[in-house]
Parts: structure tokens; sequence; C-alpha cells
């Protein structure tokens, strides 16, 4: 018997933004699949305007399981994370801990197959780079959203968040930014 997916399965009670009043609360479940999808998009993008060769598919896949250590550990809000140095390193042990106890549920047959997306490769850096470039888009697209709906709570962070995405040196974020973001300032009546 192994755990593994009913533990997955519980992204859905691990919520974001634990240290701000958020007018729609994102559980981590939500958050993976923008992730993906976006991800994906980057993925996409990279390929179709800048010469990438990189596997949308797969880095959809290792996005839905970026956040998969949570489970274990909770969401740990950015301040706490990256209070210090010291902060950070420890957190990133008890990721890497979490990790291994979830990789560690799967049937032996099964762990060649989500070694790569639980632990990483070294030949993925390019999938992971759109991963991490998505994971803070998404992060930006939901201090816009909460703004929107007249939450001032993510005004600092919208500003801090938006200085960290525009300043990631991939040509295929500048192009989501220019392309897709100005939409998530509209509402729906707008967007028609």
């Amino acid at each position: 018997m192994s755990h593994f997916f009913a533990y997955l399965s519980r992204m859905k009670f691990i919520r974001r933004w634990g240290l701000m009043r958020n007018t729609q609360p994102e559980n981590i479940q939500e958050h993976t699949a923008r992730v993906a999808m976006i991800a994906h998009a980057l993925a996409v993008i990279k390929n179709r305007f800048y010469h990438g060769q990189v596997d949308p598919a797969r880095t959809a896949v290792l996005a839905l399981y970026h956040d998969a250590s949570e489970v274990l550990t909770g969401d740990l809000p950015t301040p706490v994370k990256y209070f210090n140095p010291d902060m950070r390193a420890t957190y990133q042990k008890i990721e890497t801990q979490a990790v291994k106890k979830l990789f560690d549920m799967l049937p032996e047959k099964l762990k060649e197959d989500y070694r790569s997306i639980l632990i990483g490769d070294e030949s993925e850096k390019e999938h992971r780079a759109l991963v991490k470039a998505a994971d803070k888009l998404c992060a930006y697209l939901k201090c816009l959203e909460e703004i929107s709906a007249g939450n001032p709570e993510f005004s600092k962070a919208e500003q801090s968040l938006r200085k960290t995405v525009e300043a990631i040196n991939l040509p295929e974020v500048g192009y989501f930014l220019d392309t897709f973001v100005p939409s998530f300032k509209l509402t729906l009546d707008e967007l028609e």
C-alpha cells in the first residue's frame, strides 16, 4: 500500500498567503494548476518565438509537483522563509527531507518514473527555470487579483513581485507579461 497520492490529495487543505487577508483564499492545489498552465505556456512561447527546444508537457508535469513537499511542511510564508540565509537554508533542508519522504512512499517499481519529477535532474534545468518563473508570475497575478478586488493588503507584495518578474532574464516571461498580464487588471465586462 502507498500513501503517496493520499498525501498529494491533501494539497487542497494547504492555504497560501497565510499572513495576509485574502478576498479569495488560495490553496496549493489551485496554485499548482495555475503554475502548470503558465509553465506550459512559457515553454510554448520559448519554443515558438525564442528558438527553444523544451517539452511543454514535461514542464507542466514538473510544475504539478513543484510544491508537493508542502503537504508535509505546509506553506511557509515568504517573509519567514527568506527572513535570513540561515532560515532559508534550514527550510531548504526541511523541503528536501519532505520530498524524500514523499518519494519513499512510492512503490519501488514506480520510483524511477518519479525520481526526476520529485528530486530533480540536471538535464531539466531549462524546464525547472520555466516552472520557477511561472511560480513567481502566479504570485504576481494573485496580487493583481487581490488589488483589483479592493484588497490593499497585497499592494506591497505586488510591487515587490512586479520587480521580481520583470527581472527574470527569460524573454518568454517578458512576452507573457506584455501579452497576457494586462488582462488581469480588467473586469469581466472589460474582457469582452
